[in-house]
């Protein structure tokens, strides 16, 4: 499964309204061109542009009874996918 879910922000909605663009969650390991193939299959649309960006996890500390416990959130990477003229995904209109 390359693309695991939408993300659906105020900014994700802003940029979609402005450039007919769409910001989705993806697989760590997926280039633009498996997203890009993935998005058309899914959704029946033509991708003109993908744009892709790696969010690195953050440091965690907890504090516990047996002591102080290090560990990091998981890395993240998101697609912004860019439609070409007169596409649309239906399920950022319903949100």
């Amino acid at each position: 499964m390359i693309i695991l879910k939408p993300v659906i922000t105020e900014r994700t909605n802003a940029l979609k309204e402005a450039t007919n663009s769409f910001v989705f969650e993806v697989h760590p390991g997926a280039n633009k061109r498996e997203i890009k193939l993935a998005v058309e299959k899914l959704f029946n649309v033509r991708v003109k542009d993908v744009h892709t960006a790696v969010l690195r996890g953050k440091p965690k500390k907890t504090l516990m009874k047996g002591g102080r416990f290090l560990g990091k959130r998981p890395d993240r990477k998101r697609a912004i996918v860019k439609l070409a003229e007169g596409q649309n995904i239906e399920i950022f209109d319903q949100v």
